[in-house]
């Protein structure tokens, strides 16, 4: 199938599926007019790479396990898991930064209410 077709099929961008390539996620064979043809198979690939993308990895970590997983059950996969682990850290670690501002944000918000009292007793006196 043609990129077009692809992309339709998939609801990913040619771009997308250009990105892909250069990644070396997707491979398509090219004719001999240079047009990209895709294997029936590319439909299922590129929906695995989009579930991937999803759960925040990068096209780099998805490369290192993808042809693995799209042969195998992912817990098959050894590549996978030491790259869950390390998503899961940073999320952690990104929950921990955003409770911390948020922390932040609510006591300057306690702040300015406090002072807005203050200044409001003082003109009622």
């Amino acid at each position: 199938m043609k990129i077009g077709e692809l992309a339709a099929r998939t609801g990913v961008s040619i771009r997308s599926l250009r990105y892909y390539e250069q990644q070396g996620l997707l491979t398509p064979v090219r004719n001999e007019n240079g047009y990209r043809e895709y294997s029936v198979l590319a439909e299922e690939q590129v929906r695995t790479i989009q579930l991937y993308l999803n759960l925040g990895l990068t096209t780099e970590q998805i490369a290192g396990f993808l042809h693995c997983v799209l042969k195998n059950k992912e817990a098959f996969c050894a590549e996978v898991f030491p790259i869950f682990r390390q998503k899961v850290a940073e999320i952690e670690a990104q929950i921990h930064q955003l409770n911390h501002i948020k922390m932040n944000l609510e006591e300057r918000m306690q702040s300015i209410l406090d002072e807005r009292e203050s200044e409001e007793a003082e003109e009622c006196k």
